[in-house]
This record gives C-alpha cells, sequence and structure tokens, in this order.
C-alpha cells in the first residue's frame, strides 16, 4: 500500500465536509474520484496534501504515519518532496516562461543547481510535448497547453503520487483531448494517480479504480469496470446514468 487515509474529517464553519473518509492507494494505481457537486473530492484532495488541514484523520505514506491535522511542517515537506498537485487553473507564474514555470521549485525549493532543473524540466516538458514552448509566457498559451506544463511542473519532482483537482473543467472542449492523452500516457507508464474529475470516458478506460463520493462519505468504490457495468449502490448507477446521458 502506497498510501491510506483513515478516518477523515473536515468541516468549514460548522458544516461537515468530510465524514469519516477511508482510503486506499497502491502503487501503480489511477484512482477516480467522482461525484456531484459538493460531495466532498476537492476537500478531500487538498486535506491529503496537507493544503487544507482536516479536522481529524491519519495518512499513511510509505509505511510512515503522520496526523493529518496535526502534522508538523516539517513532516508536510517531506510528504511533498514524493507527491505533486495538478490544480483545475494551472496556476502558473504570468511573469515566468514555461521553462521558468517548471525549473522554479526544483531552484528555490530544492536547491538544485539550474543547468541540471533545465535538464530536468526539458524531460518533463517533452513527456507533455510543450518542449517546443520553453520560451513562451503562460498567457500566449491555450489552456490546454498551459494545464500540459502544469503536469510538466509537476513531473519534474518526479513525484511518487500525483494529485489532479478536476484537470480538464476549466478547458473548453476541443481542449480537453490534449490533456487526457497526457494522463493516459503516464497511466500506461505506471504513474499513480488520485483524480477529481467528470471526464466518464477517463474514468471508465483510464483509471483502474473507482471513488464515488456524495455528502462527505464514499458511498461506493472499487474496479472501474466493475462499477461502470455492475454498480452495487442504487445512488452510484442514478449518478452513472444521469452522466452518461448527457454525454
Amino acid at each position: 500500500m502506497m498510501l491510506e487515509a483513515k478516518n477523515v474529517h473536515k468541516g468549514f464553519d460548522g458544516i461537515g465536509v468530510l465524514k469519516g473518509i477511508d482510503l486506499q492507494v497502491n502503487k501503480g494505481d489511477v484512482v477516480a474520484i467522482l461525484g456531484p457537486s459538493g460531495s466532498g473530492k476537492t476537500t478531500l484532495l487538498r486535506c491529503l496534501n496537507f493544503l487544507e488541514r482536516a479536522d481529524q484523520g491519519e495518512l499513511i505514506f510509505d509505511g510512515e504515519h503522520f496526523d493529518l491535522h496535526s502534522a508538523t511542517n516539517r513532516e508536510i515537506a517531506r510528504i511533498r518532496t514524493k507527491t505533486a498537485f495538478v490544480f483545475q487553473n494551472y496556476n502558473l507564474f504570468l511573469n515566468q516562461t514555461v521553462l521558468q514555470n517548471v525549473t522554479l521549485g526544483l531552484v528555490t525549493g530544492g536547491h538544485m543547481h539550474r543547468s541540471e532543473a533545465n535538464d530536468i524540466a526539458m524531460a518533463a516538458l517533452e513527456r507533455v510535448g510543450m518542449a517546443d514552448k520553453i520560451h513562451s509566457y503562460p498567457n500566449m498559451l491555450s489552456g490546454g497547453q498551459q494545464q500540459r506544463v502544469a503536469i510538466a511542473r509537476g513531473l519534474a519532482s518526479s513525484p511518487e503520487i500525483i494529485y489532479f483537482d478536476e484537470p480538464t473543467s476549466a478547458l473548453d472542449p476541443e481542449l480537453i483531448g490534449e490533456v487526457l492523452s497526457v494522463m493516459r500516457q503516464l497511466a500506461e507508464e505506471g504513474m499513480t494517480m488520485l483524480v477529481v474529475t467528470h471526464e466518464m470516458e477517463f474514468a471508465r478506460n483510464v483509471s483502474n479504480k473507482v471513488v464515488f463520493m456524495e455528502g462527505g462519505y464514499i458511498i461506493e468504490s472499487g474496479p472501474s469496470k466493475e462499477f461502470f457495468e455492475h454498480p452495487k449502490e442504487e445512488r452510484s448507477a442514478q449518478f452513472i446514468n444521469t452522466i452518461l446521458n448527457k454525454e
């Protein structure tokens, strides 16, 4: 088991958003987290990477135990050397070129020599098909290209797991495919990924496991093929039918 979360709770202003979440992720898993808006999907992802402090819960990562509420800054920094987070809205620095966006964390956070950082960044940008845009600024790129740069930034740190928070939801429909194609390629290479998404095609054909959330609970989880073809819970079946009928 690479990652396990136990009994994760999180509320905002007294309203429970996560109500006792348990989650297991094995090395090489591509886990699609599905569910209606407001079900707690993004909050779970943010708590696992300490972008939010859970009210309670335990994280076991590579055999180490961490308290999701009271982990120290040193512990959080240690976890983050093994993880990458791809945001819905790219979170690129607009005053930095593509290459600078990818090398920034390596140089400032990782104290790496710039020439080594450049080599690593170029390799990462090559993987996502953006090596020809290294001197461009974010506002010169499409949304799909910006998100591919954001993925390259994550890959540059050689993470053990990448968290994706609805990586295609801010994109125009014709740009979604290029980002999903990169994610599919990473899955084929064995990258462990935890993906909050509304993309059913990705969840069904690329992920190997689905977690379906609603109201702060996991309603159902299991192999993707099983989830889509034979959902165990009535609410899961209802969700699948509603989404697929929209497509």
